[in-house]
């Protein structure tokens, strides 16, 4: 079973949806107890860096989403859930992350060289993938949907699996381990999205075994 960490600040709709439709086993919980009984997690996001992360402090949920990168299952962070996996974010004031993954969350500059970028980045884009990885093995198309106005900026490139072109080169799709995040929304990203999800349900089941 699949658990949806529930703090608030999630799509929860849409995610639980696309799972519907892939006859994967769920739950929606912020019950450590009823989050526990899962094989793998997802944490949606969507908001600010800091409100998301004062509510995990506050929930006690920030120290089960660690403890699950330590159980090692499988952990998926989608949009801002992916951001809350770095170290801090520069939103609204800093503010520090889970620190599962090396990096800081900045703001997507508007001006990149000569070109003038929308901010936030809203639409579809295609992505280059940087890094081997079971969450991106047989990817129908390479274009994802982003809605976002932060990217992460990391040192340590093995974490970065795969870029999309905006200006800056903007992490898509990030692991190590057993965490992994999506900047875009894989629910609302066709064929990629579905592959990715699949992908993570594949590695949940495995973990299962």
């Amino acid at each position: 079973m699949i658990a949806i960490i529930d703090y608030g600040m999630g799509n929860l709709y849409s995610v639980s949806k696309a799972l519907e439709r892939m006859n994967v086993e769920y739950t929606i919980s912020n019950d450590i107890d009823v989050l526990n009984e899962a094989s793998g997690y997802i944490l949606p996001g969507v908001g600010s860096f800091k409100d998301a992360m004062s509510i995990l402090n506050e929930t006690g949920l920030a120290q089960f989403v660690k403890d699950i990168a330590e159980s090692e299952k499988p952990l998926l962070g989608i949009c801002l859930g992916m951001q809350l996996l770095f170290e801090q974010s520069e939103e609204n004031g800093l503010a520090k992350g889970l620190s599962l993954l090396p990096g800081n969350v900045v703001k997507i500059p508007e001006d990149a060289g000569e070109e003038k970028l929308k901010v936030p980045h809203m639409g579809w884009n295609d992505l280059t993938i940087k890094n081997e990885s079971p969450l991106l093995e047989n990817l129908e198309t390479n274009f994802a949907y982003f809605v976002h106005s932060y990217y992460v900026k990391s040192e340590e490139a093995e974490v970065i699996l795969a870029t999309a072109p905006y200006g800056v080169d903007v992490p898509a799709v990030v692991g190590r381990g057993n965490v992994f995040g999506t900047q875009f929304h894989p629910e609302k990203s066709s064929g990629l999205g579905l592959s990715i999800l699949q992908n993570f349900i594949k590695m949940v089941e495995g973990e299962k075994r």
